[in-house]
């Protein structure tokens, strides 16, 4: 009996030692992967993006045709307008954090804490990590990696790519994906020469795009598109948006 015990116990170990072994091996590979993928991505005009992947998929898996609408512009192909009305509706604080906005993320837990519903505080940097890189459905596993690639967007790109990203593939509307499509769908125009009012009713719709819509607004997209206007007039017009260029990338800072 004595002797059994001893012998389990060096081949517990060696279990032990391979497990932690291969998970080490695996984090790795993770972690190598997912730095050579943002990296490569900082650089290209992207094809795609992972939820139009994930559309497209559950399309055909219903058996059903879907078209998406989608064409990248580069950040000085775009409107200054939009990328404005952009930061205005959905992350004021874009150019001064890193990712991540404490104060936002602070108001949700005093919200949570006093019982109330609370609104998003997610940046323009997360939503492009989880819409480039992530599925949709919301779990914990999917929330950590949100986090991890977030910071890898934010250590590897500069504020204007990422910037560029998220005006490349946000959803404003059914299957319309980027300021491209949605400006040639909805107002007959290239993104670089939308208005002020066309811009901001593309970014009234943000929240939610299935549930608002740009050609057909309601009472509540039209009260939030004369309120993106009084934000971007408080943040000082398309001159805020020169905050952006001296902004590198986090790795980039630390080299000066």
């Amino acid at each position: 009996m004595g002797r059994t015990a001893v012998s389990q116990a060096p081949s517990k170990r060696r279990l032990s030692v391979w497990l932690i072994s291969a998970l080490l091996k695996i984090v790795g590979v993770f972690v190598m992967t997912s730095l050579l993928l943002v990296w490569v991505c900082r650089w290209i005009s992207l094809p795609c993006s992972s939820v139009m992947a994930q559309h497209w998929i559950k399309s055909m898996w219903a058996g059903e045709r879907v078209e998406l609408y989608y064409r990248w512009r580069s950040f000085e192909n775009i409107s200054p307008h939009v990328a404005l009305a952009v930061i205005a509706a959905e992350d004021q604080r874009f150019p001064d954090h890193h990712g991540f906005d404490l104060i936002e993320i602070r108001k949700v837990l005093r919200s949570l804490w006093a019982g109330k519903s609370p609104r998003g505080a997610s940046t323009i940097s997360q939503q492009v990590a989880k819409n480039l890189f992530l599925w949709q459905n919301r779990d914990l596993v999917r929330k950590g990696l949100e986090v991890w690639f977030t910071v890898l967007l934010e250590f590897l790109w500069p504020k204007e790519r990422i910037l560029e990203v998220y005006l490349n593939i946000a959803e404003f509307g059914q299957n319309i994906f980027g300021t491209e499509a949605a400006s040639q769908r909805f107002f007959g125009k290239s993104a670089d020469s939308l208005s002020v009012s066309e811009a901001t009713r593309l970014a009234a719709v943000l929240p939610n795009p299935r549930l608002y819509h740009v050609d057909k607004p309601s009472k509540h997209v039209l009260a939030r598109q004369r309120w993106i206007k009084r934000q971007m007039q408080q943040l000082g017009g398309v001159d805020y948006l020169d905050k952006l260029q001296s902004e590198q990338p986090v790795w980039n800072q630390n080299l000066d």
